[in-house]
């Protein structure tokens, strides 16, 4: 197979989906379509709108095959999903992961789910453990699930829309899903506890040519040559792959978008807690990989009502002095403080630009005590909109005394996927080059963590 000119990447996230072409040579995006992943709330349980999203994705590769062109698509999408089919597409809506389950129902898959010391996976709210989700279909709705015939994990549920084969991916099954054994490499016991093994199709490493665009949707996209598809891979794992492929450890990178998701290279796996969020994460080479979560987009956005305004010095300064600061936490049942409610113990910040630099502080403390638990070293490489955040990266690059490099691309998400089709690594940020707020913040982060004591 030809190295492909361009990559088209269809990014699958929580609160987005897009699709980007990408120049292998340089890993720039060359052209981009976004549109919001919408969750229905009718049916059965809230699920996304897989119709609508299945339109957006053949609009946007029409479009973008015209022009800049491109001759091979990769996948990335969340974890927290699975696609359910049956004889002729979907058995079951694909289930909106933040969707609260009976409590009955949660303890019965409490009574259930494998041990974290086999699965490295906490126990998580609503269907963040792709296990919840599947015993959650299989008991509540039992005569809809008689009709399941495959089970796919997210990424690879568009692979098989794009090419008619079903396979499954190993940095998806790892995601916390209590289905898979990071350890030895398998599937957990929970797969046989819920007698799941035939429906699951074969594992195939991301980086596979798994087929080609099936001849409808290369006549629809008005495609004359065919198309190679790939395998696919977990966001985060994504984001975290250009890294593993030029940087030796240790190191840390930390993905942000909804979730703020860290990964510390060269960590510990045998200190994880599941009671704060950590856990491990499989990387695209099937290697476990210390992490740990939070929701820090999400709260961000609730923190500054999704129009952030950058605080000028006088602003960072005042909130600083007067310890104008958040406690966890906003988004409740994830993240290293799940039990906490969050907190204004000095008063409430005012202004939008008050709060802008309040949340800033809130996610890089958030950051820090993350890093800590998963054993993070070395420099801390930082992708998303937080790394266009000038007040988080330095006071993260405070709080750590290491190295913060700044990656301020919409997402490393898109790069990592398209690694998988050919793409080659981009120069990386230098390291180094984010400085540290004053001292008068070392008195804030200080205070901010006795109230947590």
């Amino acid at each position: 197979m030809n190295k492909p000119r361009h990559i088209a990447v269809i990014d699958v996230g929580k609160t987005n989906a897009k699709v980007v072409v990408v120049d292998p040579a340089s890993g720039v995006e060359l052209a981009a379509r976004s549109t919001p992943n919408r969750v229905v709330t009718g049916g059965p349980y809230p699920h996304y709108d897989i119709d609508a999203l299945w339109t957006f994705f053949l609009a946007s590769l029409t479009e973008l095959a015209a022009t800049p062109g491109f001759d091979a698509i990769s996948v990335t999408a969340h974890g927290a999903a699975a696609a359910l089919l049956g004889d002729d597409g979907l058995a079951m809506p694909v289930i909106d992961y933040e969707h609260s389950y009976p409590d009955a129902v949660r303890r019965a898959y409490a009574d259930l789910r494998p041990d974290f010391a086999e699965t490295a996976s906490p126990y998580l709210a609503g269907g963040l453990n792709v296990g919840a989700q599947i015993h959650y279909q299989k008991t509540q709705f039992p005569e809809r699930f008689r009709d399941v015939k495959a089970i796919l994990t997210y990424a690879q549920y568009w692979v098989w829309r794009l090419t008619g084969i079903a396979v499954n991916e190993v940095t998806s099954l790892g995601c916390h899903t209590d289905l898979w054994n990071p350890r030895k490499g398998d599937y957990s016991s929970l797969v046989d506890t819920l007698d799941l093994r035939p429906l699951l199709p074969p594992i195939r490493p991301a980086f596979d040519h798994i087929g080609d665009l099936l001849p409808p949707h290369q006549h629809q996209l008005g495609v004359k040559k065919s198309v190679p598809v790939f395998c696919g891979i977990h966001d985060s794992n994504a984001s975290l792959l250009p890294h593993l492929m030029t940087r030796s450890s240790p190191f840390s990178v930390v993905s942000t978008g909804t979730w703020v998701v860290l990964f510390a290279v060269g960590g510990h796996l045998d200190k994880l807690d599941q009671e704060r969020d950590t856990l491990a994460n499989v990387d695209a080479y099937g290697k476990p990989v210390p992490s740990a979560r939070f929701m820090g987009g999400r709260e961000f956005d609730l923190l500054t009502g999704g129009n952030a305004a950058a605080p000028d010095t006088a602003t960072l300064d005042r909130v600083i002095r007067d310890h104008i600061m958040l406690l966890p936490s906003l988004v409740r049942g994830t993240g290293p403080f799940p039990h906490r409610e969050a907190l204004w113990p000095n008063g409430e910040a005012r202004t939008t630009a008050e709060r802008t630099a309040a949340a800033s502080l809130y996610a890089a403390l958030m950051t820090h005590v993350s890093l800590g638990l998963i054993g993070a070293a070395g420099t801390t490489i930082v992708e998303g909109p937080f790394a266009r955040n000038a007040v988080y990266l330095s006071a993260l690059r405070s709080l750590t005394g290491r190295d913060v490099a700044a990656l301020p691309g919409s997402t490393g998400t898109s790069l990592g996927a398209a690694l998988l089709a050919g793409a080659t690594i981009p120069l990386q940020a230098k390291t180094g080059n984010v400085q540290p707020l004053d001292a008068a913040f070392d008195t804030y982060a200080t205070i901010w963590r006795d109230h947590l004591a």
